[in-house]
């Protein structure tokens, strides 16, 4: 360690995305001790809609909200004396802090503001083998965050960095670490992953919520968490006293299982061991995170691509009462028929069966047949694809009718995807307060990241009578989007319900549970600390997240679906949590 000792430094974050809780960043600022305040704003499909704002208008591209709630709450910034970092530039971070600036000038206030760039790659797709995408952002690091605090910055506006650099940054600052401190960047790492998404790590979106509930704990309104992280990179977990929800072992594991793959968590600047990490409950709303372990980085950056992908229109049917999938099935063979001259590039019909053909009311006796077309030109998917199945209105099934006229057709989203690039190929860039510019160097050491092999697994449990019951009743799940791929985290809560997780939920028998990721490439890691393990699926979301068919296009409730599948489970494990 070549860090210099310091106190804590205490990191709050009043944002997991472009639309969270706006009174957030007053609640962080008032509500207790702070010394940095971040504010994460960019999920992969928000790139997509701040470059839709840049089509639209190429001044924008920033997060509006938070130039809201620096109107509000600047000067508490500054009589606080707490710092800010934020990634609301998104893909104009010089535009942001511009107007930072001039709302400022206007509050009569005068805060150091820098700016991180580097990270849009749009200029130079072409020259990286890109293609020809929407939006081009490399993920970079922490060290420009920390070289704008090292000069004196109140406010730290970014473009695209790791969600977690937000929280690094300010710590390879205070404690003065360098790139060869990696197990303290790698702890830094884990402690900015709890806090990126908010009140996740706080009790929100919890599998195991209705437990917090009987313990009196206020999960309507949950507080957004802080941590106070030490030197050598450990971190405590916790929340203004007297906010809502509850920061346990349980919450923070749910959270450090989201949206990962491997036991390697590959970062810009260290690549964190997730299979390292151990969780203690240290006194109320309090988990210390300790035992990090850090490796050099991958030689590459990701770069997270978007691209349109044309228009959609979209017609529903309802119908009503007996031989519904004949009724629907006549429909389709009508429209596929009637669209044969004109037909859009992709034709999706999505028939959902009545809740009762034969209820007492007609909402639970209709099921829908829904249409959506897609191409690249909006008048094939407009008004003329509806009025095709207006026209069937005298000429199909006995009950026709649609759930709404024709409309015009509207942008269908973007797929989402991602390249690496070497990271010596990327401009990491700071405009420091005083207007001087300074290029950060790439890391000199790097690691090819490869594959963990598994550790051992615990000692199966001995045979026991058991019981069908949702898996839900003795295992939590979080499961989220990346691209086109998904991940489910599964842990225990338990010893002895981790000895049965690690050999009961195989690949194959997570593939016979959810039958959606039968044909799929399915990865299990293993992470004993946390007592879970993680599936990482491939293509489960293809094209890419906003175009996945169905209910659940970022797969955010994929575990919970797992949670409600009965299998199963030995009756000692049952009785351990009260479900006999």
């Amino acid at each position: 360690m070549t860090a210099t000792p310091a106190p804590p430094l205490r990191v709050g974050n009043a944002s997991g995305f472009y639309g969270d809780r706006f009174s957030a960043v007053r609640d962080m600022l008032t509500g207790g001790p702070l010394d940095v305040l971040t504010g994460d704003y960019l999920a992969e499909l928000t790139m997509a809609i701040l470059g839709r704002d840049q089509l639209a208008d190429p001044g924008r591209g920033y997060a509006r909200t938070f130039l809201s709630q620096m109107r509000e709450c600047l000067s508490l910034v500054m009589e606080r004396r707490i710092r800010v970092v934020t990634n609301a530039g998104g893909l104009n971070p010089r535009g942001l802090a511009d107007r930072l600036t001039e709302l400022a000038d206007q509050c009569d206030l005068d805060p150091r503001i820098a700016v991180v760039t580097g990270d849009d790659l749009l200029h130079r797709a072409e020259e990286l083998n890109l293609g020809t995408p929407l939006t081009a952002n490399a993920y970079l690091g922490a060290f420009g965050i920390a070289a704008c605090l090292d000069a004196g910055a109140d406010i730290v506006v970014t473009g695209r960095v790791t969600d977690a650099s937000l929280a690094v940054g300010p710590a390879i600052s205070h404690h003065g670490w360098t790139r060869d401190d990696l197990d303290a960047l790698a702890g830094a790492t884990v402690a900015g992953h709890v806090i990126e998404c908010g009140a996740q790590a706080t009790g929100g979106n919890y599998a195991f919520a209705a437990d917090l509930v009987r313990e009196g704990r206020d999960l309507d309104r949950p507080g957004f968490p802080l941590v106070e992280i030490h030197a050598d990179g450990g971190a405590v977990v916790t929340k203004h006293p007297g906010s809502g929800g509850a920061v346990t072992t349980g919450t923070v594991t749910a959270q450090l299982v989201y949206e990962v793959a491997g036991p390697r968590y590959p970062g810009p600047d260290v690549t964190a061991r997730l299979d390292t990490v151990r969780l203690d409950q240290e006194g109320p709303d309090r988990v210390r995170i300790s035992g990090v372990r850090g490796e050099a980085p991958p030689p590459e950056l990701k770069v997270g691509l978007t691209s349109l992908t044309g228009f959609r229109g979209e017609v529903e049917f309802l119908i009503t009462g007996l031989d519904a999938e004949d009724k629907a099935r006549h429909a389709e063979r009508q429209m596929r028929a009637a669209l044969d001259r004109r037909k859009p590039g992709d034709l999706h019909f999505e028939f959902t069966p009545a809740r009762d053909p034969h209820a007492a009311d007609q909402d639970s006796a209709t099921a829908r047949l829904r249409v959506v077309a897609r191409d690249h030109d909006p008048a094939t998917v407009g008004r003329s694809f509806g009025a095709t199945a207006v026209e069937l209105a005298l000429a199909s099934y006995a009950g026709f009718h649609l759930a709404a006229p024709p409309r015009d057709a509207r942008p269908d989203g973007v797929a989402i995807t991602q390249a690496l690039v070497p990271a010596a190929e990327v401009e990491h860039t700071v405009i420091l307060p005083d207007g001087d510019g300074a290029p950060i160097p790439p890391p000199a050491r790097t690691r090819e990241l490869l594959d963990l092999p598994d550790p051992p697994l615990p000692e199966p449990l001995p045979p026991h009578a058991a019981r069908t019951a949702p898996l839900g009743l003795v295992l939590g799940a979080r499961s989220g989007d990346k691209g086109a791929d998904a991940n489910v985290g599964v842990w225990a809560r338990t010893d002895l319900g981790w000895r049965w997780l690690a050999h009961e939920l195989t690949v194959d028998r997570l593939r016979e549970l959810l039958p959606e990721t039968a044909d799929l490439k399915v990865t299990r890691h293993v992470l004993p600390n946390l007592r879970a393990v993680n599936f990482w699926i491939e293509d489960l979301l293809a094209p890419g997240t906003p175009r996945r068919e169905g209910p659940d296009p970022q797969a955010k409730g994929l575990g919970e679906w797992l949670r409600a599948r009965r299998t199963p489970i030995p009756r000692p494990l049952l009785e351990e949590v009260g479900a006999l």
